[in-house]
């Protein structure tokens, strides 16, 4: 992923800049940066591209695995348990390789982009060749998902994950990986670390640490991926609480919650990240927020594995910024992780109007960019990184309101569908709803998958 130094003008028809729908807007950028807004501008400028619908900040995608997305249909079939599904998901992990993967997320990112969504945090623990043998460079399959990103026009955040166990078994020691999550492991946290050193940031792409779970890797070695995200100033992202026998297991062996196990371990904090936050106490909640570690909630995975409802509204209210990820991609559409969200919540709570379209956006837009590690993303301003979502205000599900309202119409209507332009650090990568790098993404997406099936 490349931008032009060139100076460029686009013109939003109708502009969400953080508080309001704002029409006829200016945005000029410089290489991948916004260098000037200017509002009241009511036609569009000489030599501007003319952006029609409204525009929001580029979307980001804060949980993806995206060797998933060859589940989405499969693991719909029949009933089953997050345990079942997770059968069929080794499946498909065990037959890639790091050129079947590099097609894959090419395909999934590139519909990502046509989704609105200008960067995406990759939770990549499928590391090693069949039985856990290295591949020639250690990092093929990481180097895979950035090339991956590049290619598709998006930036990442590989969030390389340390997963050395299949489960608890004391303080020092975890369950031996399975022969599928041989793939995943390193052996040790100290192993992980090493060898995720030798990954290199380039201007799409940043590179973050992850702990898998607390029943991947064991206690001791907790602050070992806890110290490599510090030293680097790094994200650092955590599956937390997402099944109760995780919950469980960790009160059998360590007589806590996971969230009590990662706070005595060093591992919450301000750059870290919960993903699913489902099963927690008022205590985890409270932890949580008093160390400003943020949520990442993934509504259309989580009601998809019957996982559960997470508390998003007491963590929020608590300090833990909320951020929103496709996470499975049984759809990519984060339109729609910030509606279920809501929505979720109204279930439960049997009333409405937990957060406002503004703050649902907020939540898809800056705090998902600042979760990922890209705090100057997420907003149309002087000096932000130039990224754009347009979303169409004239299609069967958005025509109708009145455009002051379109920060409620796309978040309660619209859909990834309509989406019809991105601009991702400067550059148009969606114009009219076609990709601009990636000509036929459901043909590429068909294919990708194709290979992978048994």
């Amino acid at each position: 992923m490349t931008t032009d130094a060139k100076a460029q003008t686009y013109w939003l028809e109708h502009a969400w800049l953080g508080t309001h729908v704002e029409p006829g807007v200016a945005v000029e950028v410089t290489g991948d940066r916004i260098t000037a807004v200017r509002t009241g501008t009511e036609t569009p400028p000489p030599g501007a591209t003319a952006l029609r619908g409204l525009t929001v900040p580029g979307l980001a995608n804060a949980h993806s695995h995206a060797f998933h997305r060859a589940l989405r249909g499969t693991v719909q079939v029949g009933s089953g348990t997050f345990w079942t599904w997770r059968e069929v998901m080794y499946g498909v992990a065990d037959r890639l390789t790091p050129e079947t993967y590099h097609a894959l997320a090419r395909a999934v990112y590139a519909e990502m982009a046509l989704a609105g969504i200008t960067t995406v945090g990759e939770f990549h623990y499928l590391h090693h060749g069949p039985g856990g043998t290295p591949y020639a460079d250690p990092n093929a399959m990481g180097e895979a998902l950035i090339q991956a990103a590049s290619d598709a026009g998006v930036r990442i955040t590989l969030l390389d994950t340390a997963y050395v166990a299949s489960g608890l078994l004391s303080e020092t020691r975890g369950e031996p990986p399975n022969r599928h999550q041989l793939r995943f492991s390193d052996g040790t946290a100290q192993a992980w670390a090493e060898r995720a050193s030798s990954l290199k940031e380039r201007p799409h792409a940043r590179v973050g640490a992850a702990v898998h779970s607390v029943r991947a890797v064991p206690a001791a070695q907790l602050g070992v991926v806890a110290q490599w995200a510090s030293e680097r100033r790094a994200p650092l992202h955590v599956h937390l609480s997402e099944q109760t026998a995780e919950n469980d297991a960790c009160q059998a062996v360590h007589g806590c919650t996971p969230t009590q196990l990662l706070h005595d371990r060093g591992v919450l904090g301000a750059r870290t990240t919960g993903v699913h936050n489902t099963h927690l106490t008022e205590e985890d909640i409270g932890l949580l927020g008093r160390t400003t570690a943020g949520t990442c909630m993934c509504p259309t995975t989580e009601r998809d594995l019957a996982d559960g409802i997470g508390p998003a509204v007491a963590l929020q209210r608590a300090g833990s910024p909320l951020s929103l990820g496709s996470d499975s991609h049984a759809v990519i559409d984060i339109l729609e992780e910030a509606r279920a969200m809501e929505l979720n919540e109204r279930l439960r709570s049997h009333t409405r109007g937990h957060w406002t379209a503004a703050a649902l956006l907020r939540a898809a837009t800056a705090d998902g960019h600042a979760a990922l590690g890209w705090p100057d993303a997420g907003t149309i301003e002087t000096g932000a990184l130039a990224d754009l979502t347009t979303i169409t205000l004239d299609s069967v599900r958005t025509a109708g309101p009145v455009p002051r309202l379109g920060a409620e119409t796309a978040v309660f209507a619209a859909t990834a569908a309509d989406v019809r332009h991105v601009v991702a650090g400067g550059r148009v990568v969606v114009r009219d709803g076609a990709h601009a790098l990636v000509p036929d993404v459901p043909s590429a997406l068909t294919e990708a998958i194709a290979v992978l099936r048994d």
